[in-house]
């Protein structure tokens, strides 16, 4: 218990030292070091490309050091983040999708095939075929197990990022989990 409030009181600081102009600098330094790393990983599961996930990623931070000001504290600054990244990739893959005249589900399967020639992606072919069986998720789904499976968040903090309640995303999930065992049976 002591070292969460540690963080939280870190965090805190942080935030005030992101809003203050002779700080801002270095505190955004800290912030960029902190998060980058596990912001990366979630943008690239929703995203699947690196190229594109750095895109996203340079996005997110942009945004946030832009938006600083207006970040209340009502929720941690981390799941604040992550509801930027979900939101700047999933707007991604949208404008994407629309540039390239297909629809999102075609995008993503096309993001998943190329993921074998992906020299970023360290997969074998199991998990090849569990990036599969996730694209045929619906979007709330994806999100919803990746955060739970690949990053192991608990659902609270995953209801705080998608602004909804446990019980949807326990529900969600348990659908999700679902869906991927019976596509990997069926493939």
């Amino acid at each position: 218990m002591e070292l969460k409030s540690k963080m939280l009181i870190a965090e805190e600081t942080l935030v005030i030292q992101l809003k203050q102009k002779d700080h801002q600098a270095k505190a955004f330094e800290v912030l960029v070091n902190t998060y980058k790393e596990r912001l990366y990983w979630h943008i690239r599961r929703i995203v699947l490309n690196h190229d594109d996930t750095d895109d996203v990623l340079q996005n997110t931070f942009i945004k946030v050091f832009r938006n600083i000001d207006s970040f209340k504290g009502d929720s941690k600054l981390y799941s604040w983040m992550y509801r930027i990244a979900t939101n700047e990739a999933l707007s991604f893959l949208k404008s994407k999708s629309q540039k390239l005249k297909i629809n999102n589900e075609k995008l993503i399967t096309k993001a998943v095939e190329d993921l074998r020639a992906d020299v970023y992606f360290e997969g074998d072919e199991i998990q090849l075929k569990l990036q599969m069986a996730i694209a045929t998720l619906p979007e709330k789904q994806k999100l919803i197990f990746n955060m739970k499976y690949f990053q192991e968040m608990k659902y609270e903090e995953i209801s705080e990022i998608l602004e909804t309640s446990v019980g949807g995303l326990k529900a969600s999930y348990h659908l999700a989990t679902k869906k991927i065992e019976a596509f990997l049976k069926e493939n």
